[in-house]
């Protein structure tokens, strides 16, 4: 017989694949752009996860909701302060290459 599984556990491998896809880009890619979209796959990860543990708690699912929407807005922030450095770097090296960027020098 195959065991059931529980929707909680299938919400937590999700958030697992996604820190995990996340971590990989952050990782392995080169460009400064795909570094960007891994740290966003992280927290994505890990608001989903945040979520799925809220329906655990004996509190209302307001408290895993503000928990999320605080993640979301860390994120979006982050995204947008990365993306000014992306766009001042790509003008003044002319790219956005991590190994490039190694032997910035003022």
């Amino acid at each position: 017989m195959i065991p059931e599984i529980s929707p909680m556990t299938i919400y937590h491998l999700v958030a697992l694949f996604l820190l995990c896809t996340g971590l990989f880009g952050v990782i392995y890619r080169r460009t400064l752009v795909g570094m960007i979209l891994g740290i966003e796959l992280m927290l994505n990860g890990a608001g989903l996860s945040i979520m799925a543990s809220a329906q655990l708690t004996p509190t209302p699912n307001e408290i895993g909701q503000v928990g999320t929407l605080l993640v979301m807005g860390i994120a979006a922030a982050e995204a947008t302060l990365l993306l000014a450095i992306v766009l001042v770097v790509t003008r003044r090296f002319k790219g956005v290459e991590a190994a490039r960027l190694a032997t910035m020098r003022g």
